[in-house]
């Protein structure tokens, strides 16, 4: 069976062109050890190379909607990541936030995973 958590932050940063080099440096040094501190590891970190270019696409996730809530309200609470947020605003461009849930599918159960 695919491994899932059942509730996913799934997030897409559009970055300021030239600008991802100095976000990702930034998002790892001052964010990373809080995302890691109150959400745990993410699911998944990527940046895109063909279709819209300069996003930055990270998934972190929950054993529910509640869990959800409270790891956030933790981060949010950090003083540390108010200081990430000062220091990457000039490179945001647009966020945005989903929920997203997983489907199982039965056909899909037991096989490898690529």
């Amino acid at each position: 069976m695919l491994a899932h958590k059942p509730v996913v932050d799934h997030r897409v940063y559009s970055i300021r062109p030239r600008g991802m080099a100095e976000f990702l440096d930034l998002f790892e040094r001052l964010a990373m050890p809080i995302l890691l501190r109150h959400l745990g590891p993410p699911l998944a970190f990527y940046t895109s190379s063909i279709g819209p270019l300069n996003q930055v696409v990270h998934l972190w996730g929950y054993d529910s909607l509640d869990d959800f809530e409270k790891r956030s309200l933790a981060r949010d609470s950090d003083p540390d990541f108010a200081e990430y947020l000062r220091a990457t605003t000039h490179l945001v461009i647009a966020q945005e936030t989903r929920i997203i849930r997983p489907v199982r599918f039965r056909t899909l159960e037991g096989q490898p995973r690529a």
